[in-house]
């Protein structure tokens, strides 16, 4: 073989080499941000998570409101003193977990 042919198969694995480094790096890079956002969706998914609970108690409480508006007068002011001690258990819940 003459040194022409030896340089051309040279260049030719280097070069295969230098594409298959440069996809394995590529892969890993593309890997790498998939996870990444992966655990950033799972962070928010978290963070709203802790939202059902006041939504939770929310939707309750509209209920209830509505249950007072359309069934009769009797036991409102019942229903009302629960709301307003169900109001203050959650005030003081609040002022508990702000103080951990």
């Amino acid at each position: 073989m003459d040194v022409l042919a030896l340089i051309f198969l040279f260049v030719i694995v280097a070069g295969s080499i230098a594409l298959w480094a440069g996809h394995q790096f590529h892969r890993r890079a593309v890997n790498h941000e998939e996870r990444k956002l992966e655990l950033i969706a799972r962070a928010e998914e978290a963070r709203k998570g802790g939202n059902t609970e006041v939504f939770r108690k929310l939707e309750e409480r509209v209920r209830v409101l509505e249950r007072i508006a359309t069934d009769s007068k009797q036991d409102l002011a019942m229903q009302i003193e629960q709301l307003r001690d169900l109001h203050e258990l959650d005030a003081l819940e609040a002022r508990q977990e702000t103080t951990r």
